[in-house]
């Protein structure tokens, strides 16, 4: 059974804003052929944090609507990381002549990028509003 229409639509306007942003990511940033792909890598540990904040203030702090929860996490941070190119960058590095490069980019992905939703998660949970609803400088 699908989802309700309203959360797939809020996921389709999430991802092309994801992706928009993915290409400006990847145009500014090119990654050459042999070396660590810095931008995949950059996008999906940012992607990471970011999930991991915005998944524990939407599910425990401010309980919005549920189109948002769709449109930021799985709409703009889904389409923003990704899993394919690291994939494919994954399969150039280890069959290229530095294959111990395509070890590290796999470690340092899976490790950093669990760190980066943990330190997501941690920082929504100690973040205390002020109680006038602005927050202190």
């Amino acid at each position: 059974m699908l989802p309700p229409l309203r959360n797939i639509l809020a996921v389709a306007a999430g991802g092309m804003i994801g992706a928009a942003l993915r290409v400006v990511f990847v145009v500014a940033f090119p990654v050459l052929p042999g070396h660590f792909p810095w931008t995949t890598f950059a996008e999906n540990v940012l992607g990471a944090f970011l999930l991991g904040l915005l998944l524990v203030l939407l599910l425990e702090r401010w309980r919005p609507s549920w189109q948002l929860h769709p449109f930021l996490c799985t709409g703009i941070l889904g389409s923003f990381t990704t899993f394919s190119n690291f994939s494919v960058e994954w399969v150039e590095l280890a069959g290229s002549q530095r294959p111990w490069l395509a070890f590290v980019y796999l470690l340092a992905s899976m490790i950093v990028g669990l760190a980066a939703a943990l330190l997501g998660v941690v920082v929504a949970r100690r973040w205390q509003p002020s109680p006038t609803g602005k927050d202190a400088s």
